[in-house]
């Protein structure tokens, strides 16, 4: 190799190993899965898939230029691992071999999209890279609503926008459905308080987001966007008096919390009638519970592997087309997460990912608990969001949902794992004996 051609690889190899590329390939790719939706209805779902794959490719470089940094034992999570293999083994039972292939292939490119961005940036960078991404959107989305719902006469199809903004809602922003803005608009304003708490970002900026992040929240007019706020609300509550209470006292306090949380949960459960129809949402659930039902027909022929990994619902696959004409409608999931986790990989695949989730949930939490810097705080709470809007969504399944949620496993599995504990073992110094030294015990 020419000197010449080799200082070539070594300027590459520095900029792949730079911060600012790290910086840029962190926006580019949460823009680039955040704007999935507006991706795909301008020019493509192939053009969105080609970015995808041209992501892929320069995080695996990065990868290599850094791998003298990165120890493989904390590369990936074992239990992310184990549920991809659990998902992409279902190839060999599933009712439609190509659209399985091509959705695990989707969903291990954004899980690597998400492993990169771990490695490459810490959490408060990755936290502020996301508020980048997220300030901008969520402002494109009100301009865009407030163009086609009040300032143009005539009604314009763009982006799916329906232009409700003049009704006070329901609006969708350039996210496609009012669900997934809500959602969205709760990450944000996580993300966007975090900001403000590390003092990241200027007050008027901070100040500017969550009024941005909160009247489109509102405006979604999503049922689940009250139950998203309520979940992480008290999250932060609870976590608040966690940080707060001495050191001694704070493993008791975690058990008797975690109780606590148990018996929330069953309380809810037996009055969810009672929650529905108090946060309005009777007509909403209603919708649910039949799909649910139906879908428990189908659940019972393959409860243990279910029907094969699909992602997204196709329409012409069985059984998600026979639930369709069943209830003469058009969806795209079972409006649930772990629903649709039985229904395509089985109980198997619903165990593997309540362990993949629970762990990743677990480490984040007593890490938040322990440090000081709120920073800490944003993986759990990221991590609460996702799951409790997966009992009414499927979005933790794939795009943003899948890709956040994987951040925050490898978040989460970079401590308190055996990783960790392994690490500095194999740091830690052997000193020899000193000469002339006494082994007497009584010495």
């Amino acid at each position: 190799m020419s000197p010449r051609t080799a200082g070539r690889f070594h300027g590459l190899a520095e900029l792949l190993r730079s911060a600012s590329m790290a910086r840029a390939y962190t926006l580019t790719t949460f823009g680039a899965v955040l704007g999935s939706s507006a991706i795909e209805w301008l020019a493509g779902l192939v053009t969105y898939a080609t970015v995808v794959a041209g992501l892929c490719v320069i995080g695996a470089a990065m990868l290599v230029a850094r791998r003298r940094e990165i120890r493989f034992l904390r590369l990936v999570p074992v239990t992310l691992l184990v549920f991809a293999a659990w998902a992409g083994a279902s190839i060999f039972w599933t009712t439609s071999r190509s659209h399985t292939a091509l959705s695990w292939l989707s969903l291990v490119a954004v899980a690597f999209l998400a492993i990169v961005v771990g490695h490459v940036r810490d959490t408060l960078q990755t936290a502020r890279a996301l508020g980048d991404v997220m300030r901008w959107l969520l402002s494109i989305s009100l301009g865009l609503e407030i163009v086609i719902g009040i300032l143009l006469q005539s009604p314009l199809s763009l982006l799916g926008i329906q232009g409700n903004i003049a009704r006070f809602g329901p609006v969708q922003g350039i996210f496609g459905t009012r669900n997934l803005l809500g959602l969205v608009a709760v990450l944000a304003l996580i993300t966007f308080v975090v900001e403000w708490r590390t003092n990241s970002v200027r007050p008027g900026l901070a100040l500017y987001s969550v009024a941005v992040g909160g009247t489109l929240a509102v405006l979604s007019d999503s049922p689940t966007v009250l139950v998203l706020a309520a979940a992480v609300g008290l999250a932060t509550a609870v976590l608040a008096l966690v940080r707060h209470a001495r050191p001694q006292n704070r493993n008791a306090l975690q058990w008797a919390l975690a109780a606590v949380v148990a018996i929330g949960i069953t309380v809810g459960y037996l009055m969810r009638h009672q929650l529905i129809a108090w946060i309005g949402a009777g007509t909403d659930f209603s919708i649910r519970t039949d799909l649910w039902r139906e879908l428990s027909y189908y659940v019972r022929f393959y409860p243990v592997q279910g029907f094969g990994f699909v992602g997204p619902w196709p329409q012409d696959v069985f059984p998600f087309a026979g639930v369709n004409i069943a209830l003469d409608d058009h969806y795209t999931s079972a409006l649930n997460a772990y629903a649709d986790l039985v229904l395509q990989v089985g109980w198997v695949g619903l165990i593997l990912f309540a362990a993949m989730v629970g762990i990743a949930m677990v480490r984040s939490w007593l890490v938040a608990g322990e440090r000081r810097s709120v920073v800490y705080a944003w993986t759990p709470l990221i991590l609460v969001a996702l799951l409790v809007d997966a009992l009414f969504e499927s979005f933790a399944l794939f795009g943003l949902g899948w890709l956040l949620l994987v951040v925050c496993l490898v978040r989460a599995g970079q401590s308190r794992s055996w990783r960790e504990r392994m690490d500095t073992i194999s740091s830690a110094p052997v000193l020899p004996p000193a000469t002339g030294a006494r082994t007497d015990p009584a010495s």
